[in-house]
């Protein structure tokens, strides 16, 4: 079981090889196949966590949930999803058309892209980057052009104002993020996913840097515009803001997007503070890829549990905590921790 993904990519490299493709054709394909799994993992992921959260929140408020369609509910998602399909795509009529259908297709390449170079078990990586984490930095903070491209193109006053607050927001937010990450790549003394992973064999860095570990979870619901942080979608105040002017699967990509994106937090956090793939306590005869998922779906439930336990906050008080409180907080966490490190260093522990 735990060479089962890498077993599968040797045969499938094997059974190129033996056709008489050339080595860079061979590798192209391999990576194409790879990234195709990836895709239908995040869909697959996206599917189950509407679920999830709709199993959750009902536990959380003492409601049913989904119990009808299929076993447990279970086909309710595909209902919806086969509800949605079927409603028509309607274009404002002075919308930038070709922006305003281009919006729900880009949304998932971020998160593909990004997904490309997550060690997801010993391993068992598409792409195994020395500069991973700049990587992930760089081409995560796309989705907040694309998201302000549909708002704008959708020519609608709410989804205008939708989209500026997720420029403001997520752009806000990144600054914290990034600096929390920083305490992480000065303990591990790389930017590979990989070898992240690796240095926390003997302690995760959860314990090392549990204010940064709790800086980039908040940070991180604020980046995936989930609650208290949904000012973005602030029903009462400007509908469903971006998303406003989109129905049917246009409205539907946006949604899957967004789980999407709160899987790429949760195995980012997983990697760099949680320790990957490794094992607890010894239990290293359970799969190395069953422990990271295992993990991802732990941080993923935080998420949830945060969704139906806070309010939303005012748009003011959304900007002077990520500027006034957690960036002052990170840099903070950065100070100490090369403190730590030169004590350490020097006092050869």
């Amino acid at each position: 079981m735990e060479q089962l993904f890498i077993n599968i990519a040797s045969g499938i490299r094997s059974g190129l090889a033996s056709a008489g493709l050339p080595g860079g054709a061979n590798d192209f394909i391999l990576l194409f196949l790879k990234l195709g799994g990836i895709l239908v993992y995040i869909l697959v992921s996206a599917l189950w966590l509407v679920y999830m959260e709709r199993k959750v929140s009902a536990y959380m408020q003492c409601r049913v949930g989904p119990n009808r369609v299929g076993p447990c509910g279970l086909l309710q998602t595909i209902a919806d999803i086969g509800k949605l399909i079927s409603k028509e795509i309607i274009i404002p009529r002075c919308a930038d058309k070709k922006l305003f259908l281009l919006g729900p297709i880009l949304i998932f390449m971020p998160p593909l892209a990004v997904f490309a170079v997550a060690p997801f078990g010993k391993g068992m990586v598409a792409l195994d980057l020395n500069i991973g984490v700049y990587y992930f930095l760089a081409v995560a903070s796309l989705s907040t052009v694309i998201i302000w491209m549909s708002g704008w193109a959708s020519n609608s006053k709410y989804s205008l104002i939708g989209g500026m607050r997720v420029v403001a927001q997520m752009v806000s937010y990144e600054m914290p993020l990034i600096l929390s990450i920083l305490g992480v790549i000065i303990l591990a003394g790389t930017l590979n996913m990989s070898e992240i992973i690796e240095a926390q064999q003997k302690v995760w860095f959860i314990f090392l840097q549990p204010l940064g570990f709790l800086i980039y979870l908040i940070a991180g619901v604020a980046e995936t515009n989930r609650t208290p942080f949904d000012l973005v979608e602030g029903e009462s105040e400007i509908i469903s803001g971006p998303f406003t002017e989109y129905s049917g699967m246009g409205f539907a990509m946006f949604f899957l997007a967004e789980y999407a994106n709160v899987v790429l937090v949760s195995v980012m956090a997983t990697t760099l503070f949680l320790g990957g793939w490794l094992a607890p306590f010894g239990l290293t005869f359970i799969p190395s890829w069953i422990w990271f998922l295992i993990k991802v779906y732990i941080m993923i439930f935080l998420f949830m549990w945060f969704r139906w336990t806070y309010p939303r906050i005012r748009v003011d008080q959304l900007m002077e905590f990520g500027w006034k409180v957690l960036v002052p907080l990170s840099i903070a966490n950065i100070f100490l921790t090369g403190i730590g490190t030169y004590l350490y260093q020097v006092m050869g522990w």
